[in-house]
Parts: structure tokens; C-alpha cells; sequence
């Protein structure tokens, strides 16, 4: 017996806890919350992204056909787009302590991002895809990345750059968005093991509120909001079909609302901080459930760990 192959979906724990780390640090000024607890959070994504990086390219150089599968799958294919987002959040969390380190990283990051983005989107265009297969995994090459990739850049102060790579993943998204709604409603039921996928579909609206604060800090203009609203909404939604959309047993794939959920708070805090009214009321209570429910998993995920189910013995 071997221990299954390691996903490139594991990149969404950095993404749950670099993100929710960006809120707490948020909390700072606007609740005077103590601040090491959002910089403990971001250490914990920085040594997590370290370990999955780690070992992901281990896996790669000692069984490269177990990748070249998991590129190739039509639904998993997407997800080698996340060591590039979790490296460009991790870029982010790092800059107050090394500028020239969230300069590396960024450089990795974005050139990851494009390789492949550019590699998976050309192999879309060529044709022959199931329909039966758009999930919303495929938001994470051009949309995620994008957005993280202008979250980074106007962090470190190249915002005409970051806007390029806004406008790139706003327009993929409302290319992508009619696709992915048109499965869901046409198609056959989505498959229980795709379900904690659907999760991604939470996180265009906010990701792309919370780059748009990082490319223009303190901004209240009235499409943030809307884009906040939006993300809501759907937050909300998930909550309603929260059974059929947790009808799955427990595993690591249930990360993938965390970006959503962990980009919504951090947008609501941020706004809020600006000085909007209902973002100064909903913050609140956003950013209390985002706690519970990324606590939530990671002890889930804890225990997976230690119980030796996190990566399952395969035959």
C-alpha cells in the first residue's frame, strides 16, 4: 500500500489562514484586537504553504506522471492555479517584514500564475470538453489569479500593474460565471464529491472587492459594495444549502470556501474601516462567523492529520 498522491486543491488551507490572518490584522485598527493573532495566523499559512510547496515538488520530481494526471483532469486540472495564489497571499502577509522577500515571491507567483493560466486556458479554447465538467474550479487560473496577482502588486505599490491583472480576472469571471450557473441549473445534479468545490463559486465578488482595496487603499466607491453584496448573497445562499452542500464526509476539499468566506471579511473590515455604515454593522458578525467556520476546519483537518486520513493509503 502507498499514500495517495498529495492535490494541488491542499494550497486552499493557505488561503483559508492567510486570509483570515489579513483580517485580523485589519481588526487591529479598526477594534484595537491584539495584533499578534493575525500575525500568527499568517506564520501558520507561510509554514503550511511551505510544507505543501515542499512536497508538491518533491511529488512532482519523483513521479511526475501523478501530476501530469492531476493537470490533465477536467475538473482537477484547474487547481495547480492555487501555489500560485497561496504564493502571492503569502507574498502579501511577508511584505511588513521583508520588502525584497514579497518581491520574490510575487515574481514566482505571477510567473507561475501566467504559465499556466495561459497553458490551461489555451488547452480550453482547442475544444472537446464535456460540459458535464465546468465546475468552478475553473475560476482559479484566470480569475483567482489574476485578482491575487493584482492584490500583491498594489501591495507593493505598482498599482497601474495590479489594475491590468484586475481587469484580466474581472472580465474571465463574467465570461466564466454564465458557464458555471448554466451547469448548475441545466445539467445533472453535481456529484457529491465535486460539492465542497462549489465553494469557489463564493469567492470572485469578494477577492475581487478585497484586490481592489489593495490597489486603492480606502476607496468607499459604490461598486465595492456592490461586489461585497454580492459575496454575501452567495455566502448566504451556501448557508441555505448547507446539507446538500455538506452531504460529502469531512476531507480537505472543504477548504475551498475559505477564500470566499476569509476575501468577504476582509473586505467588510477594510470597508468599514472607511467608514461605511452597514459594513461597520455586518463586519461583525462576517467576521465572527469566518472564525468559527476556518477554526472549524482546521480542526477538522487536525484531525485527519493525526488520525493518518488526511492523505488516505491507496492500493
Amino acid at each position: 500500500m502507498t499514500r495517495a498522491p498529495l492535490p494541488a486543491s491542499f494550497f486552499g488551507m493557505v488561503l483559508g489562514f492567510s486570509g483570515l490572518g489579513q483580517a485580523w490584522r485589519v481588526a487591529v485598527p479598526l477594534w484595537g484586537m491584539p495584533g499578534w493573532i493575525g500575525e500568527s495566523l499568517l506564520l501558520l499559512a507561510a509554514l503550511v504553504w511551505l510544507a505543501l510547496l515542499i512536497s508538491y515538488l518533491t511529488q512532482a520530481l519523483r513521479n511526475p506522471m501523478v501530476v501530469r494526471c492531476e493537470f490533465q483532469h477536467p475538473v482537477q486540472g484547474s487547481t495547480p492555479a492555487l501555489l500560485a495564489i497561496a504564493t502571492l497571499l503569502i507574498a502579501l502577509a511577508a511584505l511588513p517584514y521583508s520588502r525584497p522577500l514579497a518581491y520574490i515571491l510575487t515574481l514566482g507567483g505571477i510567473f507561475w500564475h501566467l504559465a499556466f493560466s495561459l497553458w490551461h486556458t489555451g488547452i480550453l479554447w482547442q475544444g472537446g470538453r464535456n460540459a458535464l465538467d465546468t465546475a468552478p474550479t475553473l475560476y482559479l487560473p484566470t480569475v483567482a489569479g489574476n485578482f491575487t496577482s493584482a492584490a500583491a502588486l498594489g501591495g507593493l505599490g505598482h498599482a497601474d500593474w495590479g489594475w491590468l491583472f484586475l481587469g484580466a480576472g474581472v472580465f474571465s469571471w463574467l465570461a466564466l460565471e454564465s458557464l458555471v450557473i448554466q451547469r448548475l441549473w441545466h445539467a445533472t445534479a453535481v456529484p457529491l464529491q465535486q460539492r465542497p468545490l462549489l465553494g469557489i463559486q463564493f469567492a470572485p465578488p469578494v477577492v475581487c472587492a478585497m484586490a481592489w482595496l489593495i490597489l486603492a487603499p480606502g476607496s468607499t466607491d459604490h461598486w465595492l459594495l456592490m461586489l461585497w453584496g454580492y459575496g454575501l448573497f452567495q455566502l448566504l445562499l451556501g448557508i441555505r444549502l448547507g446539507s446538500w452542500l455538506g452531504a460529502q464526509p469531512f476531507s480537505p476539499s472543504y477548504w475551498a470556501y475559505t477564500f470566499g468566506v476569509a476575501a468577504a471579511t476582509v473586505t467588510g473590515l477594510k470597508l468599514a474601516l472607511a467608514g461605511i455604515g452597514a459594513a461597520q454593522i455586518l463586519a461583525i458578525p462576517v467576521f465572527a462567523g469566518a472564525n468559527l467556520f476556518i477554526g472549524f476546519l482546521a480542526v477538522r483537518t487536525v484531525h485527519l492529520l493525526f488520525t493518518r486520513r488526511l492523505l488516505p493509503h491507496s492500493t
